[in-house]
């Protein structure tokens, strides 16, 4: 049994035991945490001194429908999503109220929760919020601004409700807010730009969707269900780039912010099985080159199948965009790749501003990448920290790295590991 963490060139400083979350962001010696389940929110971490990190905040749900598992920071400006949880769940509960006609007619009775679980493929205590969903609908969803001027008191500035089951990951600056969300009318979730002039009335002043999307409009997606949205968009200068699940990611041109276009896209599904997570050009150059890295979310894998990976694409010409490599941690590179939980790709740290790259492989933990050699990505540190509590397997879930070059690595699960590198010139 392994009793150590993992590591290569990298060490563990300090530890906090938090609940799960979903994102890390690190501004001017704070380090805000959103938090994957009820009643934990958002917890706000004093890490001017990385040894040392205190809690200074944590705000709490009120209730179990909603999860706020993603967070963002612009000077004094913090903003969370507000997202349905158990979406995913509650979205394959739908079938239920044809399932229990079904049943019925074949059965001649009522179909048993534990029936109705096993058609629909989910534990049989789910049934219940589905039904609770079924019955009440869900209108929470969208995000909330705070002034966090005093980091120990955030103050609740505005709640804006979108629609359906709300906002995912976003993007943010002191300007915009930049949400992935669902809205009327739309299938799957959109891009809808906010004006942070007055952050206690944030104002839509556009929206960005994928040809497909508006069916309100008459237009008719030609993918089943919700594998072609957008999961978030990151701003660049006058782009933003989109990663939009299994139709890759798409580069938007929001010279105007008040009319976004689609600049250009590209899609490598199939035959790739697992969706398109986040995508982001490298700050500078690299050999002459414009550089974009993308990563694949791993989700239920099947075995024979490819893990969620690492991309590298030469972004130099927009209408000529190509992958170049492909970064992949073997099964074997971690002792917990097996145990329950995911093991592939999922995320990576979105600021490139060397080349080195920062991405969160689940079970394969923290995986430090030097994408120098665009045509030749190496490893040049990893850290897989040891399972949570009451888990059999470490699920890395996001990561980011502050001005003085401390990496901090949230777990889905519960924890926040502060490390820092031990390469030379670290």
């Amino acid at each position: 049994m392994q009793t150590e963490p993992v590591a290569l060139n990298i060490e563990q400083i300090a530890r906090v035991d938090i609940a799960g979350g979903g994102q890390v962001t690190v501004e001017d010696g704070y380090a805000y945490i959103g938090h994957m389940d009820a009643p934990d929110g958002t917890t706000i971490i004093d890490v001017k001194d990385p040894y040392n990190p205190k809690i200074v905040a944590e705000i709490k749900l009120d209730d179990h429908l909603s999860h706020t598992h993603k967070v963002r920071v612009a000077g004094d400006i913090m903003i969370t999503n507000v997202e349905q949880a158990q979406r995913h769940l509650l979205r394959r509960g739908e079938r239920l109220p044809a399932l229990r006609d079904q049943l019925r007619d074949e059965l001649g009775r009522e179909a048993s929760d534990a029936e109705l679980a096993e058609a629909l493929g989910v534990p049989v205590a789910k049934i219940a919020d589905i039904d609770h969903f079924l019955a009440n609908g869900y209108h929470d969803g969208g995000f909330r601004v705070w002034d966090i001027s005093d980091r120990s008191k955030p103050k609740l500035l505005s709640y804006v409700r979108t629609h359906g089951f709300g906002t995912h990951r976003f993007d943010m600056d002191k300007s915009y807010a930049y949400i992935s969300t669902e809205m009327e009318g739309y299938v799957g979730n959109i891009l809808v730009i906010y004006d942070l002039a007055d952050p206690s009335n944030p104002v839509e002043v556009s929206r960005w969707h994928m040809p497909g999307q508006h069916l309100a409009a008459g237009e008719t997606p030609t993918w089943s269900g919700y594998k072609n949205r957008l999961h978030h968009a990151l701003r660049v200068g006058d782009e933003m780039w989109a990663a939009v699940w299994y139709a890759g990611f798409q580069v938007i041109d929001v010279k105007d912010i008040k009319n976004p276009k689609t600049l250009a896209a590209h899609n490598y599904h199939p035959p790739f099985p697992e969706p398109t997570h986040t995508v982001l050009p490298c700050e500078q150059l690299i050999d002459g080159r414009r550089i974009a890295v993308v990563v694949d979310e791993e989700h239920d894998h099947t075995p024979g199948l490819l893990h969620g990976f690492l991309w590298i694409f030469d972004i130099t010409d927009l209408d000529n965009i190509h992958a170049l490599s492909a970064f992949d941690v073997s099964e074997m590179d971690s002792p917990w790749s097996r145990a329950k939980g995911r093991f592939g790709a999922h995320q990576f740290r979105e600021k490139i501003d060397t080349t080195l790259v920062y991405a969160t492989w689940f079970s394969g933990g923290l995986r430090v990448v030097d994408i120098a050699d665009p045509f030749k990505p190496r490893e040049v540190a990893h850290y897989i920290p040891l399972p949570p509590a009451g888990h059999e397997s470490p699920q890395s879930n996001d990561v980011d790295v502050d001005d003085k070059g401390f990496i901090y690595l949230l777990d889905r699960n519960g924890g926040l590991e502060i490390l820092r590198m031990t390469l030379p010139n670290n």
